[in-house]
């Protein structure tokens, strides 16, 4: 049985479970068994947010264990520094390099790292790193980076990019028509700017 594991990170605000829905839907659409959840620690006031997300034939429990997922998506890097744990051997991890200090950070919890990128890649990881928020400014909407973020993996998944791009589309038409394109936009420049390093689908785990 074959099940893709993917783990998003990222502050709140920036689209975290919104993208892990989308995901989400994206995988019902093709028949798939689906199972998610969430952590959010004050998530409307920038904390930390992780979602679970895994599909395949038959899906028994949301949780993904350390070690175990296919596809690390950081919309914040030293977020994603921090899960670094929960991929599996060969996974990859596509991240955000637009920075947004955690609260974490701030109280004095968590030092801030001088270079995630670079200790990610130390520690073996094949990573796929971009300023998706600086895209989504140029886009006119910060908060079109999720919609970059899910262009970015849309390769790296077990199904056509087109399905996810129209579950995409499919959210974001329904309540304001007027966000369709500019949706594709974002979705499209995602999966250009990671074009150059990419990799073939990721390996699902039985």
């Amino acid at each position: 049985m074959t099940i893709t594991n993917i783990l998003v990170c990222g502050i709140g605000g920036q689209g975290v479970m919104t993208a892990t829905e989308i995901l989400a839907e994206a995988a019902l659409s093709l028949g798939y068994d689906v199972k998610k959840t969430e952590v959010a620690g004050m998530s409307q006031r920038g904390g930390v947010v992780t979602s679970h997300l895994r599909f395949g034939p038959q899906v028994l429990s949301p949780q993904i264990m350390p070690g175990d997922a296919d596809l690390l998506v950081g919309f914040e890097a030293a977020e994603a520094l921090r899960w670094a744990h929960m991929l599996k051997s060969g996974g990859a991890a596509l991240v955000n390099l637009g920075r947004l200090v955690p609260p974490i950070v701030n109280i004095g919890l968590y030092d801030y790292p001088d270079d995630p990128i670079a200790q990610l890649r130390a520690l073996g990881i094949e990573v796929h790193a971009f300023d998706a928020s600086a895209v989504a400014q140029e886009l006119g909407n910060i908060r079109l980076g999720n919609t970059v973020m899910l262009g970015a993996i849309a390769d790296r998944l077990p199904f056509p990019a087109d399905v996810l791009l129209n579950a995409v589309l499919a959210r974001f038409g329904v309540r304001k028509p007027q966000l369709v394109e500019v949706n594709r936009e974002a979705f499209e420049r995602g999966r250009r700017a990671v074009a150059a390093g990419e990799a073939p689908p990721v390996a699902m785990v039985g």
